[in-house]
């Protein structure tokens, strides 16, 4: 049994939240290099709770440059133990329109120009992605999706692509219609497979800001469109988040689908073999299983 810390990954609007308690902004040092920014760190209906601007605060971090493995270092460092990612996304889909919700439970990844992984030379690790979301942490956002009035849908593929400019035309009906994707969106990858190597339990909360450019009536993606939807997706936000500590709780059991201990069987480079100085790194993110770091309690 572990005391729930509830991290999220978002923009400016969702952590300004009335009733957090001894809210403090607190700067996490990571060997990955910097985070995006401080971390805010408070309580929230008597749960721990820590917010991370994705981007930093004014923006500056493009989905290219955001430093996800510090993000995600840091976040593991302070003791969260679920993250729940909230994002803007286009849609592929007329039924998910601008203002709803997306519980994300699948990822294309189109990325190129980001360090994907904790591991590498000198501590080689495979985990699996299969199913890259967490079922319990996704059914907690799709309630408070609900319970607070949002329309939501459960499921969907997220197109993760490098940016920063939006998608093509052709690349939009391609990802649409021969690829099965249902939002787009920048930034999930390569932050969900980075948590689930940091045994963190991870959820997608993809709030729709635009149709992309694939739909007919609505033309190519309009910036001030998208600034006017996020201005009232981040209240919803807001809301969502507001009721995750009810539904959590403070006390946590071990995850029913291993999240984890997703490295359990996942590291292949034997110990004699290992680098001393990426093992050092990788004592929060993997201390669990390589003895150099906090130990399960």
């Amino acid at each position: 049994m572990t005391e729930t810390m509830i991290g999220v990954i978002g923009g400016s609007g969702i952590y300004e939240i009335a009733g957090l308690e001894g809210a403090e902004w607190v700067p996490v040092a990571s060997p990955w290099g910097d985070p995006s920014d401080q971390i805010l760190t408070g309580r929230l209906d008597g749960v721990k709770i820590a917010f991370l601007p994705r981007h930093g605060r004014g923006h500056v971090h493009a989905p290219s440059t955001v430093p996800y493995r510090a993000n995600i270092d840091a976040l593991k460092r302070l003791g969260v133990t679920d993250v729940i990612s909230v994002s803007a996304c286009g849609s592929f889909r007329e039924a998910m329109a601008p203002g709803d919700f997306v519980i994300v439970d699948q990822f294309i990844d189109r990325t190129f120009a980001r360090d994907k992984s904790f591991f590498g030379t000198g501590c080689v690790a495979h985990v699996s992605v299969a199913h890259p979301t967490c079922p319990r942490l996704s059914d907690a956002c799709e309630t408070a999706a609900r319970d607070a009035g949002i329309r939501v849908h459960r499921g969907g593929t997220y197109l993760a692509m490098e940016g920063p400019q939006f998608s093509t035309l052709a690349e939009s009906k391609m990802y649409r219609e021969h690829w099965g994707a249902d939002v787009i969106g920048m930034t999930n990858m390569p932050e969900a497979k980075l948590a689930r190597e940091a045994e963190l339990c991870y959820a997608s909360v993809a709030m729709i800001t635009d149709y992309d450019s694939w739909h007919p009536d609505h033309g190519e993606v309009d910036v001030t469109q998208i600034i006017a939807t996020l201005m009232g997706n981040a209240e919803k936000g807001r809301a969502l988040v507001a009721q995750l500590p009810g539904l959590l709780g403070p006390a946590r059991e071990a995850c029913p689908h291993g999240c984890d201990r997703a490295l359990e069987y996942a590291i292949l480079t034997a110990p004699d073999k290992r680098d001393p100085e990426l093992v050092a790194r990788l004592d929060a993110v993997a201390g669990r299983v390589l003895g150099n770091g906090r130990q399960e309690t």
